[in-house]
């Protein structure tokens, strides 16, 4: 891959990654889990303002990661891919066994 196409690759890599950079972000991910909802349901799910919802959502669906369809005076969203979740999940279980790791460092010095 020649050095251009390779820095743009990795620059939409790290944007597409920034989608993912807040909590209440991946928390509106899982919450699609279940299907689509409007951002009423979303803001009433998560306890969240809808402007706050709105923000997140503009975000999530510039990097492609949710999409929104109009159905009358409402817009619905729903998740882009199932992939993205298997993901958030794979990357739980890498963080849930670094702090393992890390519970086991401290105990260790602690002895």
């Amino acid at each position: 891959m020649n050095q251009i196409l390779e820095h743009e690759v990795n620059q939409l890599h790290a944007e597409f990654c920034a989608g993912l950079a807040d909590p209440k972000r991946i928390l509106i991910l899982y919450t699609l889990i279940d299907g689509p909802k409007n951002v009423s349901d979303l803001a009433e799910s998560l306890r969240m303002s809808q402007p706050a919802v709105s923000r997140h959502l503009k975000v999530l669906r510039e990097r492609g990661m949710v999409i929104a369809t109009r159905l009358g005076t409402s817009v619905e969203y729903r998740l882009a891919d199932q992939r993205l979740i298997e993901a958030l999940d794979l990357l739980r279980a890498a963080l849930r066994d670094h702090l393992s790791r890390r519970a086991e460092l401290i105990g260790a010095i602690e002895e």
